[in-house]
Order: structure tokens, then sequence, then C-alpha cells
């Protein structure tokens, strides 16, 4: 049987205070949390809805060095009537326009930070398939109790779990998650930045994307 990867660095500890740069995508690579547009017209349609993903494994463009792989989605997949735009947010030339499977997951990623006190949402977004966050465990915001810290993972599980709930209460019942994640440990401010960055940029970037779907 094939070794799988490892996604986590060996003998890391990731319910320690730590800064973590965390991509997860939707399996099979799937645009179903909204729309990318540009915000003046162009002779090309770059909408995401109107292409479907590739089956080849994302090339390395982004801060950190690996990302899930992905396949071609099913037709039972692709073929499900997403929802309108519910919310849009304007990045230089692109509007991030999420549907309602998005603000799930917007709305799920704050959830984390109320939620759990020990968590800080530094900076994040939501792509039509796939989330980028900088995540900080901060033990020293629970110090009146004793409180057993989630470890990374158990965080972006509980996410997980509860942002595919909800969208499958709002009618997306095949809707999932990629089985892993990628997380890079932010060890510098230089990096930190570079990173915030690179989230902040991503919708203006996204036909340049290793995540945007190719026919």
């Amino acid at each position: 049987m094939k070794n799988r990867k490892r996604n986590r660095l060996k003998g890391y500890d990731y319910s320690q205070d730590d800064l973590y740069f965390i991509t997860i995508c939707v399996k099979k690579m799937l645009c179903c949390l909204g729309n990318i547009t540009p915000s003046v017209r162009t002779g090309r349609d770059l909408s995401p809805s109107s292409s479907s993903p590739s089956s080849s494994s994302p090339s390395s463009s982004s801060p950190s060095s690996s990302s899930p792989s992905s396949s071609s989605p099913s037709s039972s997949s692709s073929n499900h009537h997403l929802p309108s735009p519910t919310s849009s947010t304007q990045i230089q030339n692109q509007i991030n326009e999420l549907n309602e499977y998005g603000e799930i997951v917007k709305n799920r990623l704050l959830w984390l930070a109320e939620q759990y006190r020990y968590v800080v949402l530094h900076n994040y977004v939501v792509m039509p398939n796939h989330v980028h966050a900088i995540i900080e465990i901060d033990s020293s915001k629970v110090v009146d109790k004793p409180i057993k810290i989630k470890s990374l993972s158990s965080l972006v599980g509980a996410f997980k779990t509860t942002s595919s709930k909800m969208i499958h209460e709002a009618g997306f019942s095949s809707f999932a998650w990629h089985r892993s994640f990628h997380d890079h440990i932010i060890r510098s401010d230089k990096s930190y930045q570079i990173i915030s960055d690179y989230i902040d940029q991503n919708p203006s970037k996204w036909q340049t994307d290793k995540f945007f779907p190719t026919s």
C-alpha cells in the first residue's frame, strides 16, 4: 500500500502557542462557494462557474510549499444548482461574491474565534473552491481557568464538520471538504506579512491562482 504524504510536521505540538497559515480545499476542487468576477467588463468570462476544475495537481504558487491535490468533480456535484451571491467584496479590479455556502464558511471561520477563546483569526479569505486563513493559538487568553487547548487539526476538524453540516442543511447534500488540509507554521514577521498580503491579494489574482479551474 502506498504511503500517504505526511501533512503535519513530525514531532511538532500543534496545540502550542503559534501562528499557522492554513489552506482548506473543497473536495475535487469544486467551485461552489461563490464567484470572483471583474469589476470592469473584459472580453473574457472569468467566472469560475463557467469552467470545470482541472484534474491535475496544483502548481506551486502560494507562499508555502504544497497543498492538497485535486481531481475532476463528478457530474452529480458539478450540476448542483448554486445559490446566488449574498455578499461581495471588491479587491482591486475583482469582486469576490460569496453565495449562501460561502457565507456559511465565512461565518464558521469567525465562529472558531468565538467558540474557542484561545483562537485568534488574523486574516482569511473564502475563495470559490478553497479557504486561506492565518490562525493563532494563544493560551494566555484562557489563563483564568484550566482549558484543554485543541490542536490545529482538531480546530480545523470542528470548522469542517460544522460548516459541512450547515451546507448540507442548506440544500447541498453532496458537499464535502478535501480529506486533509495544508498548514505552514509562521516563524517570522516577514513571513507573516508575505502570507497576509497573499491572502489579501488572492481574489485579485484568481485567474492565475493554482486552484483556478481550467477546462
